[in-house]
């Protein structure tokens, strides 16, 4: 019929067209929003940190670029002898801490004549060359730790503030930022450094 003729084979290419381009559009903002989410995940998974003093040497250096796994302690805490990063709360000039986890939840701790008693018990170290402990000071007398409290140690015994002065005290789940996961220069997982050799 006249002033009704049109092409149909031309209007179903435009709407191919505008299918594929749509699907393209698509394509598009589905790869922008998963290297968004990517990004956010990573930055809430893990940071990077630098261990400050000497007081983890020789596990840890002064210096040493660390990654810490911000996801580690979401569905239980810390084990003994993991190596946390914790900040303490209410401090004017905060910075990140390392230590080692001795004691957990519950536990009552002391120092003895140099060496860590758990519950009464003498702790078996899993970490080589730990110098004799010189200074007890909390823990030269018996306490026993709240249901979200850890006494931390630095393996760098007598040279470290750690959970046996005042100024550190013992760490609260709330003050945990995450477990120290890697060394990067050079690389190395850190829970698998200068531990004994099994016998």
């Amino acid at each position: 019929m006249a002033g009704y003729d049109f092409d149909l084979s031309d209007n179903r290419k435009k709407k191919k067209r505008r299918k594929k381009l749509l699907r393209i559009l698509f394509l598009f903002f589905e790869t922008i929003a998963v290297i968004l989410l990517a990004f956010f995940f990573v930055r809430a998974a893990i940071e990077r940190t630098t261990v400050p003093g000497e007081s983890m040497s020789p596990t840890l250096e002064e210096g040493t670029s660390i990654v810490v796994n911000r996801l580690s302690y979401l569905r239980k805490g810390p084990e003994r002898f993991d190596v946390i990063v914790f900040e303490q709360e209410g401090e004017e000039h905060r910075y990140y801490h390392i230590k080692r986890v001795i004691g957990l939840p519950g536990e009552t701790i002391q120092i003895i004549d140099g060496s860590v008693y758990i519950n009464g018990e003498l702790l078996k170290e899993s970490v080589q060359n730990l110098p004799k402990i010189h200074l007890s000071g909390l823990a030269a007398e018996a306490f026993t730790l709240d249901e979200d409290e850890y006494f931390v140690l630095g393996d760098n015994r007598n040279k470290s503030e750690d959970s046996r002065f005042a100024n550190i005290g013992n760490v609260t789940g709330k003050q945990i930022i995450g477990k120290a996961w890697l060394t990067l220069e050079p690389f190395n997982i850190v829970s698998k450094m200068n531990l004994k050799k099994e016998e």
